[in-house]
C-alpha cells in the first residue's frame, strides 16, 4: 500500500493583493476563481490530495461552502511558497512526498499540465524541484518584464530565469524565446529547506523567487508545457477568462 499524502497539491490564495483585492472571490460564470482552480487540480488524477491554503476567513468560507480543503496560515508569510509550506509542514507525508504549488489565479489549469509536472519527480528520486515553460508565441511578450523568461541547459534543467530577454537576440530572424509558468512541484523535505533559505541577491534583484534555489546550488528541472493557461492579474484579465470559456463551449 502506497503511503497517504505522497502527491498533495497546495493553492496558495490571499485576499489582499495590491493589483487586485479579493482575487480569489471574483466571480467568473456564476463560480468564484479559486473554486474553477480547484476544480481542476481535482481532475489531476496524480494528485491525492488538493488543499487551499489562506490567511483570510472570506476565502476560507468560500472554500468550505463547495466542499473542497482549506487551511488557515499565518498572516505573516510574505510569499504563497511560505504559505504552502506551513501547510506541507503539517502534513504526514511518506520520505519521497511530492507537493505541487499551484497559483490560485490559474482557473482554466489543465490537468495533464500538473502531470507533467509531477512525473519527473516520480521517476528520478534525487529531483528535488521542477516547474513548467511555454514558447512564446506573441510578439508582445518577449519584451515584456512582466513575462519571466527562462533558459535550460541541453538536459532541460534551469540555467537562469529573468524579466529580461534571455537568451540575447543578436541577430535578426526568428528566434525562440521560452516564458516561465508559475507552476511548481518540489520534493517536500526540499521544499521545508527553501523557505527557511535566505533570500539571495539575484532573487532581490529579479523578484524572482525561484532564484534562490539556483543560487544556492540546486537544481530545477523545466518541463515545457503544451498548454500556456490563462493568469488573472488584473480584473481586465476576467474577461480573456470568460472568452476562452465561451470558445470551449
Amino acid at each position: 500500500m502506497k503511503p497517504k499524502n505522497r502527491i498533495v497539491a497546495i493553492i496558495p490564495a490571499r485576499y489582499c493583493s495590491t493589483r487586485f483585492k479579493g482575487k480569489p472571490l471574483t466571480d467568473i460564470a456564476g463560480k468564484p476563481m479559486i473554486e474553477w482552480t480547484y476544480c481542476h487540480a481535482k481532475k489531476a488524477r496524480i494528485l491525492e490530495r488538493v488543499i487551499v491554503a489562506t490567511d483570510d476567513r472570506r476565502i476560507f468560507d468560500v472554500v468550505r461552502g463547495f466542499g473542497g480543503e482549506v487551511c488557515l496560515t499565518s498572516p505573516k508569510h510574505k510569499s504563497g511558497t511560505d504559505r504552502v509550506a506551513e501547510v506541507a509542514g503539517k502534513l504526514k507525508m511518506g520520505k519521497d512526498g511530492i507537493v505541487v504549488n499551484i497559483q490560485a489565479d490559474e482557473p482554466l489549469l489543465e490537468s495533464v499540465t500538473i502531470s507533467r509536472l509531477v512525473k519527473p519527480l516520480i521517476r528520478d528520486k534525487t529531483l528535488e524541484m521542477s516547474t513548467m515553460s511555454y514558447r512564446i508565441r506573441k510578439k508582445e511578450e518577449i519584451d515584456n518584464p512582466n513575462i519571466v523568461k527562462v533558459v535550460v541547459d541541453r538536459k532541460g534543467y534551469a540555467l537562469y530565469f529573468s524579466r529580461s530577454l534571455i537568451p540575447h537576440a543578436d541577430k535578426p530572424g526568428r528566434k525562440t524565446f521560452y516564458k516561465h509558468l508559475g507552476l511548481y512541484a518540489y520534493r517536500r523535505d526540499f521544499l521545508l529547506k527553501f523557505a527557511r533559505m535566505v533570500p539571495t541577491e539575484l532573487e532581490k534583484r529579479e523578484r524572482l523567487e525561484q532564484l534562490r534555489a539556483l543560487e544556492n546550488g540546486h537544481r530545477i528541472k523545466v518541463i515545457e508545457s503544451q498548454f500556456d493557461p490563462v493568469e488573472v492579474d488584473t480584473p481586465q484579465d476576467v474577461f480573456k477568462v470568460l472568452k476562452e470559456l465561451k470558445s470551449r463551449r
